[in-house]
């Protein structure tokens, strides 16, 4: 079988949670790009309908639906109407994700438990509802999670104190060599995906204060752009890598390997 036929999704259908901007919405160019039927959620309609305009523009067939995945009980709701749609997930991107930066002994409860819930605990709940209804069933899927290089390391040098952030990917870590063991019988490649820097709204914050810093952190010397999570995404949704469960692919510019 050529390359092209292994990364061609032509037939199939590809949810990506967070897909509306960054990190989810490159994603789901790329996996539009190999002929995915690609659904995208995020809690604001305006941005649905911006990422969906330009979707499109490239020839892209995609549904945009407004789901706020931290509300734990809106997530079966959403793959019923996916199914209804679309029918069956094939390929589930948990990208939907917050972040809060704030010294340990002032870090409150809620701004805890808000991170926790988002990034884990609505990651665990989508596993669970497109596993049983869609892949489990059928014996076959892919699902990428959006894990961190913070996940996999106490944090940066210069970095701030992210303690609820750097717990949740750790947390999206384990998470996905677990499933990856338990879901193997069922020919259900589970992998995750761990960024390192990127230039999106969530760490806006960190570029505007120290961008040079930032980027000269890692051993490539640039932070990550609008194309660098596309392979990554094609590679690990598509039949090319049938051989690959379980595994955390940093993405980062080299800076796991520097620190």
């Amino acid at each position: 079988m050529s390359l092209a036929q292994l990364q061609d999704l032509h037939g199939r259908v590809a949810l990506v949670t967070g897909g509306s901007r960054g990190l989810g919405l490159q994603m789901a160019e790329a996996l539009g790009e190999l002929g995915a039927r690609v659904v995208i959620t995020a809690r604001k309609a305006d941005e649905l309908a911006q990422a969906k305009a330009r979707l499109e523009a490239q020839d892209i067939e995609v549904l945009p639906i407004a789901c706020d995945l931290g509300v734990l009980r809106n997530i079966p709701h959403l793959v019923t109407e996916v199914l209804a749609a679309c029918g069956p997930v094939d390929v589930l991107v948990n990208n939907a994700g917050i972040a809060w930066g704030a010294a340990t002994a002032e870090h409150t409860l809620e701004a805890w438990e808000k991170v926790m819930n988002l990034n884990v605990s609505a990651l665990f709940v989508a596993c669970q509802e497109v596993g049983r209804r869609c892949m489990l069933p059928r014996r076959k899927g892919k699902i990428i999670n959006i894990a961190s290089i913070q996940g996999l390391s106490g944090g940066y040098p210069q970095g701030s104190p992210t303690i609820a952030y750097s717990a949740s990917k750790g947390a999206v870590v384990n998470l996905t060599r677990m499933l990856a063991k338990e879901w193997a019988a069922y020919d259900i490649n589970v992998n995750a995906i761990a960024p390192g820097f990127f230039e999106t709204r969530m760490t806006q914050y960190i570029m505007d204060k120290q961008h040079e810093q930032t980027a000269a952190l890692a051993p490539l010397g640039r932070t990550g752009g609008p194309e660098d999570l596309k392979g990554v995404a094609a590679l690990l949704a598509s039949d090319a890598g049938a051989f690959i469960t379980g595994q955390i692919i940093a993405v980062d510019g080299g800076l796991t390997a520097a620190f």
